[in-house]
């Protein structure tokens, strides 16, 4: 038997660009705590911004995937959907790029995210908003006796 923890939280607006949240999920999701082995899946409920797990401790590689984003997709491309704005449609092609979800392994309590490792929201539009994510944990979780429950 499987246990499941799922919760959707909203972030605050953010500029456009590459944001760490990691804490940000871990404190509105304190039952990752609960699991002695799982997953914690967290999906992003919006169709132009993004979520991907890349370094945390540079604050210029959060610079250079923006840049990297903007190269693959500049604005000003000859799109048809414009009713937005122009940065509407590159977030919408930049969001299918960096994919709306990832997953990643609970192991003590833990995430099993690497040494240099983070969650990012990738924020495609100038003005985007608050985003919602869906957080859903499952797996076995430990017990008062420190025995795992499944």
């Amino acid at each position: 038997m499987s246990l499941w923890h799922q919760k959707t939280i909203a972030l605050p607006a953010k500029c456009r660009g590459f944001h760490l949240i990691t804490r940000d999920i871990l404190a509105e999701f304190p039952e990752v705590q609960d699991f002695r082995v799982g997953i914690l899946h967290v999906f992003i409920q919006h169709t132009s911004a993004g979520l991907t797990i890349n370094e945390n401790a540079d604050p210029d590689v959060q610079v250079d995937l923006e840049t990297a984003a903007n190269q693959l997709c500049p604005e000003g491309s000859p799109f048809i959907h414009t009713c937005e704005g122009p940065d509407d449609m590159p977030a919408h092609v930049k969001a299918s790029l960096f994919g709306s979800s990832v997953s990643v392994p609970i192991a003590d309590g833990r995430l099993q995210l690497g040494t240099w490792q983070g969650i990012y929201l990738c924020e495609h539009r100038n003005r985007g908003g608050r985003r919602r994510l869906v957080l859903t944990a499952q797996g076995a979780v430990l017990t008062a006796q420190g025995a795992a429950h499944e």
